[in-house]
């Protein structure tokens, strides 16, 4: 593969400034995605098996410990909405909750995937160390995020079983 070769010091510069561009721009995209577009869940999105309502993550990971210690940046753009707490505790305010959730990780995931761009101007060990950053950095995030929306659509689940009987 061809490798594009820069000076140590102007490449450091170069991948420091590129993890800033791709987590800045693949959070704006997900920003400018229409609401419509996280209604629902793609495959990448859905709940897998093992995940039980965002149960796996508690017990396996103990993301209830650590989740908060993490910064959010949900209200970074204008318009955005931050997931520090639940925009309302009304059917609506959690659907929102959800809906930005799903951006959130989105983003994350797209964050993520630009890892491998790094091969074309970095030697394998450094390339190597640049995509696991990717995958730490963001990986904590996506977790977060489908923990904290596998337990809201649970809760929407009860609620609307509770709608359905009243």
């Amino acid at each position: 593969m061809l490798r594009l070769v820069m000076p140590q010091t102007l490449t450091v510069v170069v991948d420091v400034l590129a993890w800033g561009l791709f987590h800045a721009a693949t959070g704006y995209a997900a920003h400018r995605l229409g609401d419509d577009r996280l209604r629902r869940e793609g495959p990448v999105l859905r709940q897998k098996g093992f995940e039980d309502r965002g149960r796996w993550y508690r017990r396996r990971l103990l993301v209830h410990r650590w989740k908060d210690r993490l910064p959010e940046a949900g209200a970074t753009f204008e318009g955005g909405i931050s997931k520090r707490q639940l925009p309302g505790g009304d059917v609506e305010g959690l659907e929102t909750f959800v809906r930005e959730t799903r951006r959130a990780e989105l983003a994350h995931w797209w964050a993520m995937a630009c890892s491998p761009l790094f091969l074309l101007w970095n030697p394998p060990l450094a390339a190597g160390l640049l995509v696991s950053y990717g995958v730490l950095v963001n990986l904590p995030f996506i977790v977060i995020q489908r923990y904290n929306r596998f337990r809201t659509q649970a809760l929407l689940a009860r609620l609307a079983r509770r709608r359905s009987r009243a």
